[in-house]
């Protein structure tokens, strides 16, 4: 029954691989603690099971993030199940999720990314990789999955095309400069001999491993600023921050991010409120601030 739902998530819904391995590990851990692995078992699982399960976790100090992505897991098989027309009640009905805190995105400040613009030699190939590579997640927003995945005919003049999850393509516009950048990185690489099916690749020509791809972040990062959590997805936190504070609208956001919902989109303003508050403070008489 499992591998039949991951197969249709996979196939149908386009799901991507991180994804099914955490759908298949959430539905095992509650097959285990109820004890059952059929679908004939499932018609008599109740919502005070699920309940039982969720105390479970609760008391073995699993976070409600955790508990809520868990919670999404079986919502999706029962969905699913029912779909096949294997159960008619659904006990996730009536299980509601625990409530959890919503973490604001670190990002980086515009004046620290400022010191990342210098000149960099082009006879170290994985130097000059390194630093577009940091430019393409800052100038983009993109996914460090959609980066690694990169081929060379995605990168256009104007645009470079995503294929983001579950095979969602977009197109998120680039700089002229930026696109000179990625030319003269093609450029470096053809002189090496690197025969390369993606853009990104090691000396060797095998594809980036997303290990060593947050290394190289984690170093740039850490000469200039002092956040704790310094990644891939710090730069695309950085990059929608610095949009939203220089005049974009979250429905443009949210395409250039590829977020299947406005929601997701919308915890950025929070941290875009410093800068409404600064323009509040310039624009409105009785605003302005006094020495």
């Amino acid at each position: 029954m499992l591998e039949n739902f991951i197969y249709y998530l996979k196939v149908e819904r386009r799901y991507s691989e991180n994804t099914l391995v955490a759908y298949r590990k959430d539905i095992n851990q509650f097959m285990e603690f109820i004890a059952v692995n059929d679908k004939e078992a499932f018609k008599r699982i109740n919502f005070r099971d699920v309940r039982a399960w969720i105390i479970e976790l609760k008391d073995h100090s699993i976070s409600n993030r955790s508990i809520n992505r868990k919670i999404s897991s079986l919502r999706a098989l029962y969905k699913w199940l029912r779909k096949e027309g294997d159960v008619f009640d659904n006990p996730m009905v009536k299980i509601v999720a625990p409530k959890t805190e919503k973490r604001l995105p670190h990002f980086a400040k515009q004046s620290e990314l400022n010191k990342t613009q210098v000149e960099v030699s082009i006879d170290d190939f994985e130097v000059f990789r390194d630093h577009v590579i940091f430019e393409i997640f800052y100038q983009t927003g993109i996914r460090l999955s959609e980066l690694i995945n990169l081929t060379d005919s995605q990168v256009q003049p104007a645009y470079i095309r995503v294929i983001g999850k579950r095979n969602k393509e977009r197109q998120i516009p680039i700089s002229q400069q930026l696109f000179q950048l990625i030319e003269k990185y093609k450029s470096i690489r053809e002189n090496e001999a690197i025969d390369a099916t993606y853009l990104f690749v090691l000396k060797n020509g095998k594809k980036l491993y997303p290990k060593l791809v947050y290394r190289k972040i984690n170093s740039y990062l850490s000469q200039v600023t002092s956040l704790d959590k310094k990644s891939p997805h710090v730069l695309r936190h950085t990059f929608a921050t610095h949009m939203l504070n220089n005049g974009a609208g979250l429905e443009t956001l949210k395409e250039l991010l590829g977020h299947a919902n406005l929601a997701a989109t919308q915890v950025y303003t929070h941290n875009s409120f410093v800068q409404l508050s600064n323009i509040y403070s310039q624009a409105h008489p009785r605003g302005q601030k006094t020495n």
